[in-house]
């Protein structure tokens, strides 16, 4: 299904990009054959090339963030929660803490993992743990791997703009990889892959013997603040209710077809 959707996107993409060369007259030019081969090369990366893709925008992300350095509180604390996760589950991960008052994490199909201080400063260390796990199910179940597919093939269409000729998006596309990483940062992942990272994080818990009851108490605290907007709780919905799932899973109750 998602694969449909990203070819769908890109057909969609690609006859953009025609319909606007055609229009300004500029079809069969360098710039938007080019702009058009960038959409088709795009839909057909390979996992391979869009984690190639995920370091690169990581390196853009951690110089224009404030990381916490190593002698950093932050640093230390983040260091100590996750020091035995830097090969979990098959995965190469690599943790940092983000100097910002934020209550977000997000992982990349590179295995980056970015945990921002206000949440840090929300939570307690079991409770850390578990979006630490939910994130790690994002990148080990393949949403993190499709979402940045998507954002990749968004970038090649952008650049097809710029080609054309729009100068609003030429600017735009010029910064690509910061572009790249903002419709990563801000997609939505949809319910169901939300409540397969839900699992996999309860799963990481007690895989590792952490409270599982943090899961709960997490989507708690977050519950309380959704009406904030803070990037967190604004892409993943239904923090009550995931906490009462949670909660159920953890008395045992709602164990079966978990």
């Amino acid at each position: 299904m998602k694969n449909t959707k990203l070819l769908a996107l890109a057909a969609l993409l690609l006859t953009s990009q025609a319909h606007l060369a055609f229009a300004q007259g500029t079809f069969g030019g360098l710039g938007s054959l080019g702009a058009i081969a960038d959409v088709a090369k795009a839909a057909t990366l390979s996992e391979s090339d869009v984690i190639d893709g995920s370091r690169q925008m990581m390196v853009h992300q951690d110089a224009t963030n404030k990381v916490a350095p190593a002698g950093d509180k932050y640093a230390k604390r983040l260091s100590t929660l996750t020091s035995k996760f830097a090969n979990e589950d098959g995965l190469k991960l690599n943790f940092k803490a983000y100097l910002s008052p934020q209550i977000n994490a997000f992982a990349t199909p590179d295995g980056s993992i970015r945990v921002y201080s206000g949440l840090m400063d929300l939570m307690t260390d079991d409770e850390l743990r578990g979006v630490i796990g939910h994130e790690i199910g994002h990148t080990k179940l393949g949403h993190s791997v499709s979402g940045m597919k998507k954002a990749l093939l968004l970038s090649a269409g952008r650049k097809g703009a710029a080609a054309s000729g729009n100068g609003a998006v030429s600017a735009l596309a010029g910064s690509e990889l910061g572009a790249i990483a903002e419709t990563v940062l801000n997609a939505q992942f949809s319910q169901s892959d939300e409540t397969a990272s839900d699992d996999y994080g309860f799963s990481f818990m007690k895989k590792h013997n952490f409270n599982v009851g943090a899961m709960e108490s997490a989507f708690r605290k977050l519950a309380k603040g959704e009406s904030g907007g803070h990037s967190l709780m604004s892409t993943h919905p239904g923090s009550a209710e995931r906490a009462d799932r949670m909660k159920a899973k953890a008395t045992g109750s709602g164990a079966a077809g978990q």
